[in-house]
């Protein structure tokens, strides 16, 4: 049984953990896009433990920016300063991300372990839109309405069948910079 003291200490830490976000949100409009032209789209994520760590990833990577669909507030404590670095763009549907990003030139890649092109082979183009779904359920829209969005897979050797979301957005930045720099 939780004590009344740990109540309300959780309470204050929940608190202080939106205030943070809100204050980190404010500070993200005036954020420019890193060096590179690829972004970043997490699909319904669960707004706690794999969001900041994946903004920091994308400060790290040089992410243009990261599109957030139906994500609630987080705190960005894990992020480590990167939401008031990295651009952020909410949306409430996948669709409304998709059409604007589309007019912009972009190509869309989602992971998929059994997808028949692994991630290292594919020629990743200047305006790539990486999308990452929820940490259980995948990618939340129906992927039969957007024919055209690419499926990667990142070769794995060992015996678990995937990577954590946060892991796997990072091997594929990592992916498109070394693309670009030669590593």
């Amino acid at each position: 049984m939780v004590s009344r003291n740990e109540r309300m200490l959780r309470r204050r830490a929940r608190k202080q953990a939106a205030e943070r976000y809100e204050k980190h949100r404010r500070r993200n409009l005036l954020a420019k896009p890193g060096e590179h032209e690829f972004v970043v789209v997490l699909d319904q994520l669960k707004a706690g433990f794999n969001v900041p760590k994946i903004f920091r990833s994308a400060e790290v990577f040089g992410a243009h920016e990261v599109h957030l669909i139906n994500i609630g507030p987080f705190d960005p404590a894990a992020a480590k300063g990167a939401l008031k670095r990295v651009p952020a763009h909410f949306h409430s549907d996948f669709d409304a991300c998709y059409q604007g990003l589309i007019e912009r030139g972009y190509t869309f890649y989602i992971l998929e372990a059994d997808a028949d092109d692994a991630l290292w082979n594919a020629d990743l183009p200047d305006k790539s839109a990486f999308i990452f779904g929820h940490e259980e359920l995948g990618i939340r829209f129906d992927k039969q309405l957007y024919p055209e969005i690419r499926a990667l897979s990142i070769p794995q050797f060992g015996k678990i069948e995937s990577l954590n979301v946060s892991v796997a957005a990072s091997v594929v930045m990592y992916e498109y910079v070394r693309q670009r720099k030669g590593c």
